[in-house]
């Protein structure tokens, strides 16, 4: 059997673990905000990365093209010598 004590003792005891778990959710919940924020900041980084990175890919030569000029300006500086000058 129950006494008066032991009722009156449980729902102190369910009031602590609700606020105890009512502080649990207010920390996860915090965290996860957190993270959110964290996560929507890399995505931003990542952005700008890959617009930086694209814009160098589209300002360098490619290496064909360097080649041939290189061959061109090897092939004119030989002729030039070859007549002489």
């Amino acid at each position: 059997m129950t006494t008066d004590g032991e009722r009156a003792v449980v729902p102190e005891e369910l009031a602590e673990l609700r606020r105890s778990l009512d502080v649990g959710l207010a920390r996860v919940d915090g965290r996860l905000a957190l993270l959110t924020q964290h996560d929507q900041q890399t995505a931003k980084n990542v952005e700008a990365l890959q617009s930086r990175v694209t814009a160098l890919e589209h300002t360098r030569w490619p290496l064909p093209t360097i080649v041939a000029l290189a061959t061109v300006a090897a092939l004119a500086v030989a002729v030039w010598q070859a007549l002489g000058h």
